[in-house]
């Protein structure tokens, strides 16, 4: 599960940190946070391949990772709200 909980919390840290850069240095790309969301939806990938190799314990720490990204986006939107 640990091993799970990396991969579903280093993948989505690189590619989100590359959005976090666009919506704060371009204007086009200013209040696009479904990219945000995006960058976690790489862990449905991470998902699919380890349901096809039968690796239970890791899909279970992915979708931990998912719900923590879920949990963190979400006071994302209500601080930026006040």
């Amino acid at each position: 599960m640990l091993i799970g909980l990396g991969i579903g919390l280093v993948s989505p840290v690189v590619l989100g940190s590359i959005a976090w850069y666009l919506m704060h240095y371009t204007t086009v790309f200013k209040q696009a946070d479904l990219l945000l969301i995006a960058s976690v939806a790489v862990n449905l990938i991470w998902v699919k391949h380890f349901n096809s190799i039968n690796k239970e314990n890791i899909i279970r720490g992915i979708v931990s990772a998912t719900f923590l990204y879920g949990f963190a986006f979400f006071f994302y939107k209500v601080a930026q709200e006040a």
